[in-house]
């Protein structure tokens, strides 16, 4: 494990289609745990989840899973990465952070291992993040399914993210690249990301990934197979837990 990278999972409790959504259970232990344990098996640097309400750092504790407690009014993930991330290490000697959804109990290591390689491996990039190719129609009209668009071909399994959308992009044939919701951050580059506010885009597409692109930041994205389930629905919780038993 590498002290070069701190990986912090955002979880509060008051998610609108499934509350309580970081302590639902999957075969005995909460999901936000599980991810936890996913970031741990990947054994790329510190794993800590940046709690809102005390419930979640005691459920955490229990299963020996550092916790970190911010302030429940911060307005998004993002911001609770930071956050916690600046009481973790004021001094900033960490430099790289990684921000990791805590509603995908079986996004696989090595996706983590892999976006983190992407923004190690080239010194402009300033976020790196993962996505999956996909051929599948459905999540071209799917506005739940973000898509990324690449620059060129992408090679050597990686490529820098021009544009991201609910929509279709690129149009016309071919596959698309599916985004999914892990984030490396260079340190300075997290700074500015939330310092600065939400951008015209972003307002209208709801995707953070925006106004990093509107402050000139540059995002790469390491290409992977996984596709972890994104639990935001009871529905959603019943096929993780069947996915992971």
């Amino acid at each position: 494990m590498t002290a070069e990278a701190l990986i912090i999972i955002p979880a509060r409790m008051g998610a609108q289609r499934l509350p309580g959504k970081p302590l639902a259970d999957i075969h005995g232990a909460p999901m936000v745990v599980r991810v936890a344990q996913c970031a741990q098996a990947a054994r790329a640097g510190r794993v800590v989840i940046a709690a809102a309400e005390p419930e979640i750092a005691a459920a955490a504790a229990t299963f020996g899973v550092e916790a970190q407690l911010t302030d429940p009014a911060l307005p998004s993930g993002s911001d609770r990465v930071f956050a916690a991330a600046q009481a973790i290490d004021p001094d900033g000697a960490i430099p790289i952070i990684v921000n990791l959804q805590g509603d995908m109990p079986n996004v696989a290591p090595d996706t983590i291992s892999a976006t983190l390689a992407c923004l190690q491996r080239t010194p402009a990039c300033d976020i790196a993040t993962a996505v999956q190719v996909s051929e599948d129609e459905a999540d071209r009209a799917n506005p739940n399914v973000v898509k990324a668009l690449l620059a060129g071909l992408p090679r050597a399994g990686a490529g820098q993210c021009l544009a991201f959308s609910r929509a279709a992009i690129p149009s016309g044939p071919g596959a698309l690249w599916r985004h999914l919701g892990v984030y490396a951050f260079r340190r300075p580059a997290l700074a500015r990301f939330v310092a600065a506010p939400p951008s015209p885009i972003e307002l209208r597409e709801r995707l953070e990934q925006w106004r990093a692109l509107e402050l000139g930041l540059r995002i790469d994205a390491a290409i992977v197979d996984d596709w972890p389930i994104s639990v935001d629905t009871p529905e959603d919780l019943a096929r993780a837990r069947a996915m992971i038993a």
